[in-house]
């Protein structure tokens, strides 16, 4: 017997549904990604506000010029980890971008492919149905018949 076209596509098929959940995968790794970058800086942010707001405190009372200097160094370079995080958060945005496009076409693909497998089983539904009522008709047409007259 001949294999059907759909189950001719059944590897095909199994092959785009294997991309697609790694996919799917990757999509969920890089929102995790997002997701932590996202806490970072916001812990990096607060801790910044904590430490100017010492400041305030510690500068009502006096303070030394060396202790401003190393302020002023510090805060210098929790402001260049906050730009680097910035900088990371923003890369693992557009890796996420990039995953959701590349899901999201993984995705068609299958629905896709999915349709086509519907669509050649239908078919091949009405192949079988035709050849079943060819098969009937002339059946019936061979078998004698009785006139009521």
């Amino acid at each position: 017997m001949a294999v059907s076209r759909a189950a001719r596509l059944a590897p095909v098929v199994e092959m785009a549904e294997q991309a697609e959940k790694t996919a799917v995968q990757r999509l969920g790794y890089f929102q995790g990604q997002v997701k932590v970058a996202e806490s970072k800086l916001a812990d990096l942010d607060a801790f910044r506000l904590d430490y100017q707001e010492q400041w305030i405190v510690r500068g009502s009372d006096g303070v030394s010029g060396q202790w401003l200097l190393g302020y002023h160094g510090f805060l210098a370079q929790l402001d260049t980890a906050i730009d680097q995080q910035r900088q990371s958060l923003v890369w693992h945005q557009n890796n996420l971008i990039k995953a959701r496009d590349a899901w999201q076409q993984a995705f068609a693909k299958v629905e896709g492919l999915r349709k086509l497998v519907q669509r050649y089983r239908e078919e091949a539904q009405r192949l079988e149905d035709k050849r079943e009522q060819k098969l009937l008709d002339e059946l019936s047409q061979r078998l004698p018949r009785h006139d009521p007259y």
